[in-house]
């Protein structure tokens, strides 16, 4: 359906562009059709000895080019009228289909009348119907998915603990253990061979050292890469207030806290601005980055911009894993991204997504949380 609606918009973008033409293409032929229907006139009038010859060719004259610059005003202007209502029909038309590429469902399509134009608007509407429904299908669908990974991380959550248990026993407990039979032995050969017990010191602080890195590589996997039972601004929050202290660049936030979304929409969204964080610290050399997320009317907007080196956006090659994974876990929860990115013009990602209620519903998911945004 997105395929349908591209080629739709490109084939109305180049109606567009040639609307001007074909006003003044309708002036013209109206001109012309004017012209020669007032030539076939006088000369019928002519021929059957209606029209008398003036008695003075200056008035002659001037009586022609006054009856000529009347039908030439009369056709423009009927051609202007007549393509004029095609093209205002026409640019409805286009902004309607606009709209819906950047996920506004909740834009009605205009009464556009019933002739071919009309027919073109009533199915766009029903297209329109037939999307809004795929979308709320699409994002309940994503809901029961985080159910269901919520299930299946408690049980890897249990799997975790035994392997870090594990870990712990076999490499730092075994280090601490060693730490402490070698201060032992310290203790009894200081006085002995001093040189000897220089020796043990060294390779205790060796073994705690090496304690140390086994420690941080075990808490690393202890880091949360989920939500956690926090609201999307919540967790964004904290995810750039740990990045900025840990990296050299300035980051800058603004969020709307009143935003609650279905968890499934929540975890992609989530996941997307990881993605892009990990891409701008990894290619982007960006000393900025700014982040927004908004709800301007009946969908969500998600902005993520940075001042690095940008990149060449090609369409038709195979994108990067990340983009990759961006768009797909977009395309999931029915929404549209938008690269606009050059070398050296740094990166925008513009992410809308659209938020359907149920109607009759409670506006909840299954778990008792809103389903849509609340205020």
């Amino acid at each position: 359906m997105r395929a349908f609606l591209r080629n739709a918009l490109r084939r109305i973008a180049r109606v567009n562009r040639k609307l001007t033409n074909m006003i003044w293409r309708s002036m013209g032929e109206s001109i012309l059709l004017s012209l020669f229907l007032f030539g076939t006139v006088i000369y019928v009038l002519n021929y059957y000895g209606y029209i008398r010859p003036f008695a003075n060719w200056r008035d002659g004259i001037r009586l022609s080019l006054i009856l000529i610059g009347m039908v030439v005003a009369l056709g423009g202007a009927f051609g202007y009228w007549s393509s004029s209502r095609t093209t205002r029909r026409l640019e409805l038309l286009q902004d309607a289909m606009l709209h819906l590429e950047k996920g506004n469902l909740s834009r009605a399509i205009p009464d556009l009348g019933q002739d071919e134009i009309g027919r073109i608007g009533g199915q766009l509407e029903r297209i329109s119907t037939r999307w809004e429904e795929q979308v709320s299908s699409l994002q309940r669908l994503s809901t029961n998915n985080a159910e269901l990974a919520e299930k299946a991380r408690l049980s890897a959550v249990v799997e975790e603990r035994q392997r870090l248990a594990r870990e712990l026993h076999d490499a730092v407990s075994q280090q601490l253990f060693a730490i402490s039979m070698t201060a032992t032995a310290v203790g009894r050969t200081l006085e002995k061979d001093f040189d000897k017990a220089k020796r043990q010191i060294a390779l205790i602080e060796e073994m705690s050292s090496v304690a140390q890195s086994e420690m941080r590589a075990l808490l690393l996997h202890l880091r949360p890469v989920h939500l956690e039972g926090k609201r999307l601004s919540q967790g964004l929050q904290e995810l750039l207030q740990e990045l900025q202290a840990k990296v050299p660049i300035e980051i800058a936030w603004d969020m709307d806290e009143s935003i609650r979304l279905p968890k499934g929409i929540e975890d992609h969204l989530f996941r997307i601005v990881q993605e892009a964080l990990s891409n701008t610290l990894r290619h982007s050399k960006a000393t900025l980055m700014e982040l927004k997320l908004q709800r301007p009317s009946d969908n969500i907007r998600l902005s993520i911009r940075d001042n690095g080196v940008g990149f060449v956006l090609d369409e038709n090659k195979h994108a990067s894993y990340g983009i990759q994974s961006m768009k797909e876990r977009v395309n999931e929860i029915g929404g549209a991204i938008q690269f606009v990115t050059a070398p050296g013009k740094g990166t925008r990602i513009e992410i809308r997504v659209p938020i359907l209620t149920e109607e009759g519903g409670d506006g909840t998911d299954g778990s008792g949380n809103q389903s849509a945004v609340g205020g």
